[in-house]
């Protein structure tokens, strides 16, 4: 089987992979590692060789596909897009061979605001000081890409809200939806 996470950026969908994949006891797999690895270079050079993101998010896809053409059991930590243009072409294609589930994660645009992370163009994290006006902004920013994804999050097999969750006890409580929606079976 493989879960995969969709929701905005700095969502949790990295973090929250992992714990679950464990909790499962599946390979957890992050979708913008693993096309940073297949084409050798950082998720902002590869979106800069394209005129449109439509461009960078087919190339994408692309690895999205041989991903979910794996047959093993993992938790995929998709993209902000992960159910929308290429994402959501390759996604549907391999839902009808497989046992393949879209889980969003949802959080308050406040809470995402407070976990955002920044990084270089060659993806390494940097510091970005947050005065007021800058927590503004990005607040702005952040419920604009909500906005702009959200008819995409609509399409996703399960939701689940983290909102003042746990972090701890995150995995746990999509594992119990999942046997509620019977995607899992009782007792995992």
């Amino acid at each position: 089987m493989i879960i995969y996470l969709v929701g905005m950026a700095c969502v949790g969908k990295t973090t929250i992979g992992r714990m679950l994949a464990e909790r499962l006891g599946y390979t957890f797999i992050d979708l913008d590692e693993e096309v940073m690895k297949h084409y050798q270079k950082s998720i902002e050079r590869l979106q800069s060789e394209h005129l449109t993101m439509y461009g960078f998010r087919e190339k994408a896809g692309v690895v999205l596909d041989h991903l979910l053409s794996k047959n093993i059991d993992c938790v995929i930590a998709g993209t902000p897009a992960g159910l929308k243009f290429a994402y959501n072409k390759v996604f549907k294609r391999h839902k009808k061979d497989k046992e393949l589930y879209s889980l969003y994660l949802y959080d308050t645009c406040e809470n995402v605001l407070g976990r955002l992370t920044f990084y270089d163009v060659d993806s390494n994290p940097i510091e970005e000081p947050m005065s007021p006006a800058k927590r503004l902004r990005y607040l702005r920013d952040v419920k604009a890409d909500f906005n702009y994804f959200k008819s995409s999050y609509d399409r996703a097999d399960v939701q689940v809200s983290i909102e003042n969750i746990p972090l701890s006890d995150i995995p746990e409580k999509i594992c119990n939806i999942l046997v509620e929606q019977h995607v899992l079976p009782a007792g995992v």
